[in-house]
């Protein structure tokens, strides 16, 4: 089968609405809000749903990959925003070296693990 798709767009929920839709613009995404209940969250042609909705099974086990084009500066500009003195729950993990590239790791305040990477190009 041949696919033709344009974006893959994520739904994800939230513990509480109103911080986390306040924690993804500070982290830099345009909201377009869609409903009382639901944002889309853009950044350039990437993006993603927030709900207002949580099931901590679901949650706890939301994670989420974006690569980035350079870990380390991208790494810099997250740390340079001190998300995790803003807001309750959110932790920052520095940049690890891998096999297949690098990565630094993000907390969401709902607890949703969100993956920067880049993959060693050859």
């Amino acid at each position: 089968m041949e696919h033709k798709g344009k974006s893959i767009r994520p739904f994800i929920g939230a513990k509480n609405y109103g911080v986390s839709r306040q924690f993804y613009q500070d982290l830099g995404f345009e909201e377009i809000v869609l409903s009382a209940n639901m944002s889309y969250f853009k950044s350039d042609t990437l993006g993603f749903y927030l709900q207002d909705a949580y099931v901590k099974d679901w949650i706890d086990n939301t994670m989420i990959f974006m690569e980035v084009e350079d870990v380390k500066p991208f790494f810099d500009g997250l740390s340079a925003l001190a998300l995790p003195s803003k807001y309750e729950g959110v932790k920052v993990t520095p940049v690890r070296e891998q096999p297949w590239g690098s990565e630094c790791y993000l907390h969401d305040p709902s607890g949703v693990l969100w993956h920067f990477g880049a993959f060693v190009t050859k």
